[in-house]
């Protein structure tokens, strides 16, 4: 299979999970992919499969391919612990890969997309940047700076002809689960909420309901509609979670409508 005008797509964290599946799925439909890894040995049979470009450097997949049309910010790592139990090392390397990896990837990429007043930026966060969950605090804290993040950029680079776009999914069958670290050491009054939660993502592994391959095929039917949305969350449960935080968002403010305005100067 192969596409008429192929786009040039950078997707990072390809050696595992959502980015194989992304970068595996390009190269079958003939899109032109720049693969990156923190591993290189892991991406080197991708090369094989398609016009692929193992680099990590974005100005040479410039030179490379002539342009970048497409990045998809993929790379990331997750932790199991309670907030409490949490170190700030562990956080901090948390933001380092999750937020300030997507942000220096991004530097990167834009005064090309800016020279060429075209480019598409997909984040890939989590249901977990709309919705906090137990026992993932700093994990959702991460993906919520990367939601921020791209709602400012969005509405900074529209009038540049370039889009946005975040995308959330819920549990799906990768490794993510498996392979996340966690807290050496737990706090007993958290067993019963972060605790069980932990146990229940070691649980769930080869068993998640979402499809890897379905959705890299959504992220791409995404990219290239004629209205791309801003948010697209992937799988029943992040949809029905994103629906839910709407609702409950709206009712609260509502709820609370007269005292939220209340607390501004008086208009005369």
């Amino acid at each position: 299979m192969s596409t008429q005008n192929p786009k040039v797509w950078l997707v990072t964290g390809c050696s595992t999970g959502f980015g194989r599946y992304i970068a595996e799925h390009l190269l079958e439909v003939g899109e032109k992919v720049v693969v990156t890894a923190r591993k290189a040995d892991k991406i080197a049979d991708l090369e094989q499969k398609g016009d692929a470009l193992c680099q990590k450097v974005v100005d040479a997949a410039e030179a490379h391919f002539g342009r970048i049309d497409v990045l998809i910010n993929n790379a990331g790592i997750g932790f199991f612990g309670a907030i409490e139990e949490t170190d700030e090392s562990n956080a901090r390397r948390l933001f380092d890969v999750n937020f300030f990896g997507t942000a220096n990837t991004i530097h990167s990429v834009l005064p090309h997309m800016r020279a060429r007043r075209s480019g598409t930026i997909v984040n890939l966060t989590s249901i977990g940047g709309l919705v906090g969950y137990t026992g993932v605090g700093y994990y959702c804290a991460t993906k919520f700076a990367v939601e921020g993040l791209s709602d400012t950029l969005r509405n900074e680079v529209a009038p540049l002809g370039i889009n946005v776009m975040t995308v959330e999914p819920s549990a799906f069958r990768t490794e993510w689960a498996g392979s996340s670290n966690e807290v050496s050491a737990s706090i007993e009054d958290y067993e019963a909420t972060a605790g069980e939660a932990r146990r229940a993502y070691h649980a769930s592994v080869g068993k998640q309901a979402g499809d890897p391959a379905r959705a890299a095929k959504a992220i791409r039917e995404a990219v290239l509609a004629q209205q791309p949305p801003h948010h697209l969350p992937l799988g029943n449960d992040a949809a029905d979670a994103a629906l839910k935080k709407a609702e409950d968002l709206k009712a609260n403010a509502l709820a609370w409508e007269a005292l939220s305005r209340s607390a501004d100067f008086p208009a005369n």
